[in-house]
């Protein structure tokens, strides 16, 4: 958490919250459902392990690349459009004053006072002042598509890591019990501490992950036991 003026923020975190809890949550509830799915087939252990660590690699490479394609293009949007500013302020410079000025106005500035500061914003930084006060792009919000991808793949594995060794202690009769619960219990947790994180309610943000969670695990554990019945 980062201090301005004495005022704690959390918008510094906004980036790698968002990649890590998206990475983690994915590889639970996407990793416990593959799982309890293969197990409610009927499936021995070594056949669940084999799928669960296939989950795994499969899913963290699915989050890096998805990942990197998506904060990528963001990233080629703004750059265009520092691009189209770089160029604009050399081809219409009085324009691009005013066009920076109205933005203040309309932030609440008196017209007069809007012009003056738009010129000292202009002779200290022109486009820096426009890529924030007009497109919103800033350093710490700007799209980092590697970081992004490192971080979706690490939260993945992270996160698909837990289920897969629970699988691997528990006793195979109790490998689906052991799996779901455990894993839901995974799920609160890291909804909770996100949601402190990002100064949400932790009572919500645990309910919520945990809820859809379930769903996925009943869903696939329902399809794995009706396969294994009609394949058996």
């Amino acid at each position: 958490m980062v201090k301005r003026h004495g005022e704690r923020h959390r918008t510094d975190r906004v980036g790698w919250l968002r990649a890590a809890v998206l990475g983690a949550n994915d590889g639970i509830v996407s990793t416990a459902s593959l799982l309890v799915g293969v197990a409610a087939a009927g499936t021995s252990r070594e056949g669940v392990m084999i799928a669960g660590i296939a989950g795994l690699v499969a899913g963290a490479m699915s989050m890096a690349a998805g990942e990197y394609v998506s904060v990528h293009s963001q990233a080629d949007t703004e750059r265009a459009d520092i691009e189209r500013e770089q160029q604009e302020l050399r081809t219409d410079d009085a324009g691009e004053r005013r066009e920076l000025a109205a933005i203040y106005v309309g932030r609440g500035l008196e017209p007069a006072l809007a012009r003056q500061v738009a010129d000292q914003m202009m002779a200290h930084d022109a486009l820096g002042a426009h890529v924030r006060d007009e497109l919103g792009i800033t350093s710490m919000l700007a799209a980092r598509p590697v970081q992004a991808a490192a971080a979706s793949a690490a939260a993945f594995a992270t996160g698909a890591a837990l289920p897969l060794a629970v699988a691997w202690v528990a006793p195979p009769p109790a490998l689906i019990v052991a799996v779901s619960a455990t894993s839901l219990v995974f799920l609160g947790t890291l909804g909770g501490l996100a949601a402190r994180a990002g100064g949400a309610s932790v009572a919500t943000g645990a309910v919520r992950v945990t809820f859809w969670g379930a769903l996925a695990m009943l869903a696939t554990a329902g399809i794995g036991r009706l396969f294994g019945t009609v394949v058996g």
